[in-house]
């Protein structure tokens, strides 16, 4: 089924200013792939967002965001009209979220010698997860680790560092990423399998209520028609898969 065309009431709500305000969270480095000569991101995430634009018959200004907690925190002060980042049970209390438009696996790498063999072996007492927080990711790990601890730093990059530095049992990250820290141990393993697949969805905040139902129709009618599986092509996001139906 095709989404409708935007009604006025949708119009209004996502367009206040004249234009198409998208957050876009530059810390994920498989939806923001580059920038453009005027520093725009270039990527799935604001293809995603011209695409919404396009739709709506108006200009396009990304609002990029130094991290996901960032954008998330700007929900109700009025700087983006959809923010696109990981849907979670926490952010989802200021921000109506469309399904997944994509998704990213999520696992853990742990160090040579580890005893650490499965998924299921991570959550015990004494291990500690090098994690970054407010990432999708780690608001996952936040809502189900029940025994292990979690080790929180502002960055993927940090997450890496103190892992090696205080020799942590486990890093928590995006495969695609954990692909390639793996490179720079010898002797660490990736564990097979995932404990999530992040959800990287279109938002608004939640006083949208008629653009949120429209968006979601927009998204779904995107992962159909092929062109979000386009856009992965496009930028070459390995890592990144389109996301089911909803």
């Amino acid at each position: 089924m095709s989404a409708p065309a935007p009604s006025k009431d949708v119009i209004a709500e996502l367009t206040s200013t004249g234009a198409l305000r998208a957050g876009i969270n530059m810390s994920n480095f498989l939806l923001v792939t580059s920038k453009a000569a005027n520093g725009d991101p270039q990527g799935v995430s604001p293809d995603m967002a011209a695409e919404i634009a396009r739709r709506l018959g108006v200009p396009l200004k990304l609002v990029p965001f130094k991290s996901p907690g960032e954008l998330g925190d700007q929900a109700e002060n009025n700087v983006w009209d959809i923010g696109n980042i990981g849907a979670e049970p926490q952010r989802a209390k200021t921000i109506a979220f469309t399904a997944a438009y994509c998704e990213i696996q999520s696992t853990y790498l742990v160090p040579s010698g580890s005893p650490i063999k499965t998924i299921a072996d991570v959550d015990k007492p004494g291990v500690r997860i090098s994690v970054t927080g407010r990432s999708a990711y780690g608001l996952w790990l936040e809502n189900n680790i029940k025994h292990a601890t979690l080790m929180r730093v502002d960055t993927l990059d940090a997450s890496f560092d103190q892992f090696v530095a205080q020799k942590l049992e486990v890093l928590a990250g995006l495969r695609p990423r954990l692909i390639d820290d793996v490179k720079k141990l010898p002797g660490a393993r990736i564990l097979d399998g995932q404990f999530s697949a992040v959800q990287q969805a279109v938002g608004t905040p939640r006083k949208n209520a008629k653009a949120a139902m429209w968006l979601a129709a927009v998204v779904e009618e995107c992962k159909a028609s092929g062109l979000v599986g386009k856009l992965i092509e496009k930028h070459k996001a390995n890592g990144l898969s389109v996301a089911p139906k909803a």
